[in-house]
């Protein structure tokens, strides 16, 4: 019984994270500028960095421009080089993206 209900919750899961992802798509009808990207950065803390597989993982606040609300999640940054900049337990200001279908740091600074 036990096994069938984690199946069960682990399926409802997966069909209600997918059902999101598909209906909590960024809007592709106006390109922000520059400016006004780095002016809508996101709060969030770091929780751990995989610096080999160059990816970070983010404790953080809404994500406006992906139309995300807060959670706990994992990012490809841009730039490897990104990940000297930071280390565990940092708060920082930051730009995720969808590139290539995957969320992406594009952008990253510990907060002063």
């Amino acid at each position: 019984m036990k096994h069938t209900l984690v199946i069960a919750f682990t399926g409802l899961a997966l069909i209600s994270a997918s059902a999101w992802a598909n209906t909590h798509q960024p809007s592709t009808g106006s390109a922000q500028a520059p400016s006004a990207a780095a002016a809508d950065m996101s709060q969030g803390e770091v929780r751990k960095i995989d610096k080999e597989a160059g990816k970070i993982t983010l404790k953080h606040g809404d994500l406006r421009n992906l139309q995300m609300p807060p959670m706990t999640m994992v990012f490809r940054v841009k730039d490897p080089a990104m990940l000297d900049q930071v280390k565990v337990g940092d708060k920082v200001n930051f730009v995720a993206e969808r590139v290539g279908g995957q969320f992406t740091v594009a952008q990253i600074e510990p907060k002063q």
